[in-house]
């Protein structure tokens, strides 16, 4: 080729000669034009005019990047890179024309580089070693900007996988936490291709394990991989602050940023649960694809230093394996919800989602601007999924220093008010109205956050105030039909009601997160309320698999079980540890089928023991399932006039199946005023 603008430029420091003529030859190999300077007489005014030439109309410039070029403060090389860097200052958008390497293992965390370089993902070739994946990648850069004819319909050429670092904030096995999780979005792009090679992207990376790369020459497991179109995990950003308490802000801000981007309706967000759950891991790119069903990864790093950070994002093509998007932010931390705001809208624009209207204001509904409100609010969401009084009260002390900060950030009422509920639940339910106060003031802070009025919604459940919180529930789903928090408590709200489409957002929330044990529980009630005894099983037994800590899930399984006939499995199912109430409950329900009837009575005595009144429920069902009438309404009269949460599920749960046609117990149920 003889046209100067299809060329690549190669700059190198002389001593990666060696390996800068490895890539050369490579390139050529692949019928790509290269210039390739190997003269050892530089310098000159003819010579830099040459160098201006090509610089200038190259159709992308290589800086090969090392530890030559870290040690070397001037250089021919550096001329290159200036002149580089300043041709993309003058042309518009023109950023797309370098395409950084590296050699060895620097990297851009302190490496000596222009400033544009480090806003772009650098690829590695170890010692210039250039597989066929790469040349191919090369190609479609120079094919999409125009500079560089399609190959021909009979040439073949691989495409090339990727890997890249990445961590998660819950180790695999962890309980994961009740509130905002949110997942999906995607990616619009053709899968015919067959992906080879190994190409790793590098971005900084100090101190994180990094993904095991793609075998050279090996298709790899993305092939004939068909994600959902628009679909996308956000993983935990790497804390690079040197400070591993800084955790909780790296991971915060993923988290808020997930959150965000789960706001647009055209994208399918993988939920948090599920896309942090491999932190930590050395789990393969195209593992975590099929895990999740993605076809892009948002990943990044955060540096946090006092009021400044500085984030890296980077968007992965799952089935090609090649960077689509990358970018760095120097920020104030006074900035913080409108930089979140920027990058959830560039990253949209990647994917080439069609924005509805209004959806950039969405990013930021219910956030705060104040950098102290923003660390408070991370710090309680750090304590979110564990039920220990103190850790509890220290929640809610988080988010009130939060809102102190900021009195109109809603999203800290959120967070409180579901701190305050689970207290309620675990320890005293006369504290279920603060939690409703609580969630009234979020709402009213931002009626158009769908998370507020799910806190709002379940605050009312608890309290029995089933028809003004069908109303919250409801406008949740309206709002939020992408967040799976929403999806799988409102959800659960619908089901308990009788209604259809509460199993459909089970359903949707189980896909979105589907490494979530929490989110298969909760599937797993919502089908066994629906009478769909076997998918409960199903769904329940996936939970437990997910995560054994789970301690709700075994009584659910064994009673599903004990519908089934199973009668075996339902027993063994209840005596799984730790045992509580529902799971004496169970063993009480299916001993008695049994015929074991000193046991049945033992399980329920304990219940006695243990519980009392607070059980009220619990014991109706078991007196209902042993065709006791009398006792089982006498019970359940005790639990309306204690108020008992438990009575939420009274309208479908099949446990109570054998009194409904009494008239006190419909007396009861109009009593509670369910919604038609």
């Amino acid at each position: 080729m003889n046209d100067r603008t299809l060329a690549i430029f190669i700059s190198y420091a002389s001593q990666d000669a060696a390996a800068a003529q490895r890539i050369c030859e490579a390139l050529r190999a692949g019928g790509l034009d290269v210039w390739f300077d190997q003269s050892e007489l530089r310098g000159g005014d003819a010579w830099d005019a040459s160098i201006r030439r090509q610089i200038r109309d190259c159709a992308l410039f290589m800086p090969v990047i090392s530890l030559h070029t870290q040690e070397r403060e001037e250089g021919y090389f550096r001329r290159e890179w200036n002149l580089a860097v300043s041709r993309t200052l003058d042309m518009a958008h023109d950023r797309a024309f370098l395409l950084p390497v590296v050699i060895d293992g620097t990297t851009d965390i302190n490496a000596r580089v222009p400033e544009k370089f480090r806003e772009l993902q650098w690829t590695r070739l170890p010692g210039g070693e250039t597989s066929a994946a790469f040349v191919e990648h090369v190609r479609r850069i120079l094919s999409a900007r125009g500079t560089l004819p399609s190959p021909p319909a009979d040439s073949t050429h691989p495409a090339a996988g990727s890997t890249s670092r990445r961590e998660s904030a819950h180790p695999p096995g962890a309980t994961a936490p009740a509130h905002r999780r949110i997942g999906w979005v995607g990616i619009n792009i053709a899968v015919t291709l067959i992906i080879m090679g190994g190409l790793l992207f590098w971005h900084e990376r100090k101190k994180v394990p990094a993904l095991a790369a793609l075998p050279s020459a090996q298709a790899p497991e993305s092939a004939g991989f068909v994600p959902p179109p628009h679909s996308i995990a956000v993983l935990p950003f790497v804390n690079l602050s040197g400070d591993p308490k800084q955790d909780y802000f790296s991971d915060g801000l993923s988290e808020e940023l997930l959150n965000s981007l789960a706001t647009v309706h055209d994208l399918q967000v993988a939920a948090r649960t599920s896309s942090f759950s491999f932190k930590g891991t050395n789990t393969k790119l195209t593992e975590i694809a099929h895990e999740l069903n993605v076809g892009a990864l948002l990943e990044g790093s955060v540096r946090k230093e006092g009021n400044h950070v500085r984030i890296t994002a980077e968007l992965i093509n799952t089935v090609t394996g090649f960077n689509q998007w990358s970018h760095t932010y120097d920020r104030d931390l006074k900035n913080i919800l409108s930089l979140q705001t920027e990058i959830a809208s560039a990253v949209t624009k990647a994917l080439q989602a069609a924005l509805l209207p209004g959806t950039t204001a969405t990013f930021e509904l219910g956030g705060t601007n104040d950098a102290q409100a923003f660390d408070a609010y991370l710090q309680g969401e750090k304590l979110e999924g564990r039920g220990d009084a103190a850790s509890l009260q220290a929640q809610i002390a988080y988010f009130d220093e939060a809102i102190r900060l900021d009195p109109g950030f809603a999203k800290a009422y959120v967070g409180k008010s579901y701190a305050q509920a689970h207290y309620a639940g675990q320890f005293d339910v006369s504290k279920f109205p603060q939690a409703q106060a609580t969630a009234e003031k979020a709402v009213a802070l931002a009626p158009e956050l769908g998370s507020a009025h799910t806190a709002l919604g379940d605050a009312l459940d608890s309290q029995l105030d089933f028809g003004h919180a069908l109303a919250e529930h409801e406008r949740a789903l309206q709002l939020s039909p992408g967040d799976s928090f929403v999806l799988q408590n409102s959800g659960d709200s619908l089901i308990y009601l009788g209604r259809a489409e509460g199993i459909e957002a089970a359903r949707r929330a189980a896909m979105l997160d589907p490494l979530n044990g929490l989110v298969q529980e909760h599937l797993g009630a919502a089908l066994y309320m629906a009478h769909d005894y076997q998918g409960a099983a199903e769904a329940l037994d996936r939970a437990t698999k997910l995560d054994p800590a789970l301690d709700e899930v075994t009584a659910f399984r064994g009673v599903a079980y004990y519908r089934l006939g199973k009668l075996d499995l339902a027993v063994k199912s209840c005596q799984t540890p730790p045992i509580n109430v529902n799971n004496r409950m169970c063993l009480a329900i299916v001993y008695q089928k049994q015929g074991r009837i000193p046991e049945a009575q033992a399980a329920l005595k304990q219940i006695f023991a243990t519980d009392g009144d607070k059980a009220a429920y619990q014991i109706a069902a078991v007196y209902a399932s042993w065709g006791d009438t009398d006792h089982a309404i006498n019970w359940l009269q005790t639990a309306l006039r204690l108020r008992d949460p438990g009575l939420l599920v009274l309208k479908i749960d099949p446990q109570l199946d054998s009194v409904r046609s009494d008239p006190r117990f419909q007396s009861i149920e109009r009593e509670l005023k369910f919604p038609d």
